[in-house]
């Protein structure tokens, strides 16, 4: 008689998604998700049928994150809507340190970065809607305020800068102003 699914796949997922989230990716392997659950690893192994595929399932979930962070940010209406996704952008990786240096950092496959050109390409036309912009000059605004952003959230996500959201705010503000001044 096969073995009874006592523990579900969702809930092993989310298991999983808080090890990371706490640890970072290099703390999770089924024993410590398996000590996590309160079970042996064999219900683990009923669901998944090894790391990898588990792996594949907390990435989806990760970016599901993410976007949700950026999503809400817009929501809030504190910032012009290309501002909130960089300050939803910020906010993630101070907030979520570990999920964050494993979106950006880890070498995945390349057919899970798709994600990032959506991404990318959602932001080039967010700001040709809402500032009038052609093609070329969004995208080089674009690729140089993220490169302004990203540097902000990695020195979050590392704990380099503790500093307050305000001034970060301003800061993202003067990039936009001096970047768009010379476009």
């Amino acid at each position: 008689m096969p073995a009874k699914k006592v523990i579900h796949k969702q809930t092993i997922l989310n298991e999983a998604f808080e090890l990371v989230k706490q640890k970072g990716i290099d703390a999770l392997n089924m024993r410590s998700l398996a000590k996590r659950c309160k079970c042996s690893t064999q219900p683990i192994y009923l669901s998944y049928k090894g790391i990898d595929e588990l792996k594949k399932d907390i990435f989806q979930k990760l970016i599901e994150s993410f976007d949700k962070c950026i999503e809400d940010e817009i929501a809030l209406k504190k910032y012009p809507e290309y501002k909130a996704v960089g300050m939803g952008y910020i906010r993630f990786a101070k907030e979520e340190k570990e999920l964050f240096k494993l979106l950006m950092f880890n070498n995945l496959p390349s057919e899970d970065l798709d994600w990032q050109k959506l991404s990318f390409n959602a932001s080039i036309q967010m700001i040709i809607k809402n500032y009038g912009y052609n093609v070329d000059k969004a995208q080089i605004l674009h690729a140089e305020l993220w490169v302004f952003v990203h540097g902000l959230a990695c020195m979050y996500a590392n704990n380099l800068i503790d500093w307050d959201i305000e001034l970060v705010s301003q800061m993202v503000s003067d990039a936009y102003l001096g970047l768009s001044a010379r476009l």
